[in-house]
């Protein structure tokens, strides 16, 4: 079985973000789980209190297992939403970069008008420092408001989910 732990940059209920996360769950293959990480309790990494909470160390134990990452990337103020920042900041502390050095990762994002690209933008910068091998195409920016979402931030549409399965594929295709 290949893991996919895939992370939110959202903790919003209805998130679209969560949502691409959802459809990924229902889109993968036979033999590949897509598990959703729970960020919501993960403190803001702080030097002086280096020592992972019971969160983060099931978030840390979640990388330990996975195969791959996933992470959908809302754009907050044209950047990375903090709650995701803050779960690869925790990841890297470990030592030798170990959860995350070499790790495929695929990034995808719902938003407005150029549906989150300036965050994957940033995101994909912050990947070099932390050795992700992050896939380069297809880039996966989902129009949030458009008619292939719902109210409760799931994929409703064919495209959307035409490409979210084609991420995967080329996902597992990198690994």
């Amino acid at each position: 079985m290949t893991t996919i732990l895939a992370l939110s940059g959202s903790l919003r209920a209805a998130s679209r973000n969560t949502g691409l996360l959802r459809c990924a769950q229902a889109q993968a293959p036979r033999g590949v789980s897509v598990e959703i990480a729970d960020l919501r309790d993960i403190p803001f990494y702080n030097a002086d209190h280096p020592e992972p909470t019971p969160a983060v160390a099931q978030f840390f134990a979640q990388l330990e297992r996975c195969d791959a990452l996933l992470l959908a990337c809302p754009e907050y103020n044209y950047s990375i939403a903090p709650v995701l920042k803050n779960a690869l900041d925790w990841a890297s502390r470990a030592p030798n970069n170990s959860l995350l050095a070499g790790k495929p990762t695929a990034i995808v994002s719902a938003g407005g008008g150029m549906g989150g690209s300036r965050a994957q933008y940033h995101l994909r910068q912050v990947a070099v420092c932390l050795k992700l091998n992050v896939l380069l195409a297809p880039e996966l920016f989902a129009n949030a408001f458009g008619p292939d979402f719902n109210e409760a931030g799931d994929v409703v549409g064919e495209r959307t989910r035409a490409l979210v399965a084609g991420q995967l594929d080329a996902l597992l295709a990198l690994r």
